[in-house]
């Protein structure tokens, strides 16, 4: 098994009012020996914002402001955003994240030229209800039935008119077009699937819907292993290497003990065809193990969302039951080395 050093928590909870809750899953870019930091920051009443920090080296705090960085401001928002994610693709930052009306929980895009002023690009997951999203799988069939029939966000007894949306989260880009398209992964409950477009733009609705006439073709990963066996989603933004894109996702157990959110599986994916996967972990990565990580807010949670390369180590930033912002560190040339030991067989 791959050894992975635990580095420890780099950011806590303040008294500032808009990060007094918690400090969790940070997005992560890095310029040279610098990372930026865009961790989700909760206050009292579970309403999330953006905070900023900066690291001098991977775990140098040098700069973290006292304000948030990224507030709700419309409707679709309105009660938080979270979980962010960012990667530059051409001269442009892309910074996705979750963002939550209180109700619904969909993933939207932020873009920038100078990676300080961002122009909310608004919602780009399906604008369409979970029950409709139900009405178009069933028509294609030999969908994983978990999909529609374990979903636990949507409740048919608690939604008679059937008006909730499609839950899709975990919105990542890909940091380079492929083939000339802006390529993101997302994740609907249980699996991560995947999106190639030539400009956002091509979002409708319309498209949406024959993308699920179509989803078995669109899954990357479905959960296969104990440590992953209710739901996995995308986590830090794919990595290109020369074996292919290193994904490092998270995968979530029910146990004895609760969901416990194990972390950092991880997978190779194809540079030219990201939907082929070329090999994957048979076990996680990392998972909960210290104090920090075992109980928090939400308890036995590690939960990757970032990275950054000094040398051959690679720096994964994540968030720690809900409550920090802690980093571990892998030798990048160790886990290719493992994760070639054990090719997946293409199923596509």
């Amino acid at each position: 098994m791959i050894k992975v050093k635990k580095e420890g928590i780099l950011l806590s909870k303040t008294v500032l009012e808009f990060e007094n809750e918690s400090v969790l899953n940070p997005a992560t870019i890095q310029e040279g020996k610098i990372v930026h930091l865009f961790y989700r920051a909760v206050q009292k009443g579970n309403f999330s914002t953006i905070g900023y920090c900066r690291l001098d080296g991977p775990l140098t705090v040098a700069e973290r402001w006292n304000e948030p960085f990224m507030v709700p401001e419309f409707e679709y928002e309105k009660h938080g955003i979270e979980d962010p994610r960012i990667v530059k693709i051409d001269d442009q930052y892309y910074l996705t994240y979750t963002a939550y009306d209180g109700t619904n929980a969909r993933g939207a895009l932020a873009i920038s030229k100078d990676l300080m002023h961002f122009e909310k690009q608004g919602l780009i997951v399906p604008p369409i209800t979970f029950a409709r999203f139900i009405s178009l799988i069933e028509l294609e069939g030999g969908v994983n039935e978990r999909y529609y029939h374990d979903n636990k966000i949507y409740n048919p007894h608690a939604d008679p008119e059937k008006k909730v949306m499609l839950w899709d989260k975990n919105v990542v880009f890909f940091p380079r077009r492929i083939k000339g398209n802006l390529v993101f992964l997302h994740r609907i409950r249980p699996g991560i699937q995947i999106v190639s477009v030539e400009n956002l733009t091509d979002l409708t609705k319309k498209f949406w819907e024959n993308y699920f006439l179509k989803l078995q073709d669109h899954i990357v990963i479905d959960p296969l292993f104990a440590h992953e066996s209710s739901y996995i989603g995308g986590g830090c933004p794919p990595i290109e290497t020369e074996h292919g894109w290193l994904l490092i996702y998270h995968g979530a157990e029910e146990t004895n003990e609760g969901t416990v959110y194990s972390a950092c599986a991880a997978a190779l994916l194809d540079l030219d065809n990201p939907e082929k996967v070329i090999s994957r972990l048979p076990y996680a990565l990392f998972s909960p193990e210290s104090e920090w990580e075992l109980r928090g807010d939400v308890n036995n949670v590690v939960f990757p969302t970032g990275t950054a390369l000094f040398g051959d180590t690679l720096f994964i930033y994540y968030g720690a039951a809900d409550s920090h912002v802690a980093c571990a560190s892998v030798s990048l040339s160790a886990l290719l080395a493992e994760l070639l030991t054990h090719t997946a067989k293409d199923e596509k």
